[in-house]
């Protein structure tokens, strides 16, 4: 039953794409990301802030680490995803969300070192030409004369943030437990996201909104790390990270069936693409290097 601690956090993080779409409509964007990591910020504040104090210290060491983490993680993924969902589908989301692994694999080559190998050549081509087939709808030369569209690459960028994100948290090792760095993190990210908020043009909660709300900053942000952390220990990150891979499908799955969005061709074929080069990025480890010299021996 370890699998069902991943599987659970992927359906909410999916579940989560499809409440920034409908947040669209119902809230602004910048109120949404503030009112969000509050009140994550206020239900993890009894557990986290003893700890917190206890590592003060530490903490006064790497404050700008982690303040750029949650540059990245909170302001910077979270933002630009909703306000992405203005102009883009939820299924849209979904599978540009589905690019972190590769992406955090790429960005590893330049700042982990991480060695090359044919998979990430090979899913990074098959993943891009999936990629423009779906921003294009099955159309590539259109991109030539119109380009990508904002929302498009507001969620790219979103995606890279996020993927920037994961490898910065390997690359510094932040000697803290990981609900008092995600603390900090959090506390950063609300304080850059307070003179958004405050500009914003309508903040109002109503009826409509508060539901979102709450369930973007309970179980997206709270519930769905803690069960990914669990998984993580329990079946390890490589295994774990695999369950992302059905992230596009659920999300495919509700978007259809609550939000009444059409699945056409090109979504099966760009995104069955996107998602095959990813799989093979994450499992087709041979090393570039290595089949290179075996080219020369041969």
């Amino acid at each position: 039953m370890n699998f069902m601690f991943p599987l659970l956090a992927v359906l909410i993080w999916s579940i989560n794409a499809i409440v920034s779409k409908m947040s669209a409509s119902a809230i602004d964007p910048a109120a949404i990301s503030f009112y969000r990591w509050l009140i994550a910020l206020v239900v993890l504040a009894p557990f986290a802030l003893p700890g917190v104090w206890r590592h003060r210290q530490q903490i006064a060491q790497v404050w700008w680490k982690l303040l750029i983490l949650g540059l990245l993680g909170m302001v910077l993924y979270q933002s630009l995803a909703y306000f992405a969902a203005h102009s883009v589908s939820a299924l849209f989301m979904g599978i540009l969300n589905a690019l972190i692994p590769l992406l955090t694999v790429l960005l590893s080559i330049f700042i982990l070192r991480l060695a090359p190998t044919v998979g990430i050549l090979l899913g990074s081509v098959l993943s891009f030409g999936g990629l423009v087939w779906l921003v294009s709808q099955g159309n590539p030369a259109q991109l030539l004369t119109h380009g990508m569209g904002k929302g498009e690459l507001m969620m790219f960028a979103a995606s890279t943030s996020y993927a920037l994100y994961g490898v910065l948290t390997k690359r510094w090792a932040i000697p803290l437990p990981n609900w008092q760095s995600l603390w900090m993190q959090i506390l950063f990210g609300v304080l850059l996201l307070t003179p958004g908020f405050l500009i914003a043009p309508d903040v109002s909660l109503n009826m409509h909104n508060i539901p979102l709300v709450l369930f973007a900053a309970i179980p997206a942000s709270i519930i769905a790390p803690f069960v990914w952390i669990q998984g993580v220990m329990r079946l390890g990150a490589s295994t774990a990270s695999i369950f992302m891979n059905l992230a596009p499908i659920f999300t495919a799955v509700i978007a259809v069936g609550f939000l009444h969005e059409s699945l056409h061709a090109y979504h099966f074929i760009g995104g069955g693409v996107t998602l095959l080069g990813v799989i093979l990025a994450q499992q087709l480890r041979m090393p570039l290097a290595r089949s290179h010299q075996d080219k020369k021996q041969g």
